[in-house]
């Protein structure tokens, strides 16, 4: 039984890994894409206006317990890009 939940586990991991609530966006023909708290300096750009994604902090406070979820969702896919600052 221990072995089959390890298995279904471990294929939801990956499922979320692959399936990540965010995405890059073009704007004015430039890609922009999401960051987290670990490349925030390398990937934000202070012109764009971000956005909390929800459903990554909902997976990552879920899947705390196997720590790379929470690892990647917090520190690298936490904010999207949605358009250009006012």
């Amino acid at each position: 039984m221990k072995k089959i939940l390890i298995v279904v586990l471990m294929m939801v991991m990956v499922m979320v890994m692959v399936t990540a609530c965010s995405s890059s966006k073009v704007i004015d023909g430039k890609e922009y894409k999401p960051y987290g708290l670990i490349d925030k300096d390398d990937v934000k750009d202070p012109d764009i206006e971000y956005e909390l994604v929800v459903g990554n902090l909902v997976w990552g406070c879920f899947l705390v317990e196997t720590i790379i979820a929470p690892v990647y969702f917090f520190g690298f896919d936490l904010w999207e890009p949605v358009g250009k600052k006012k």
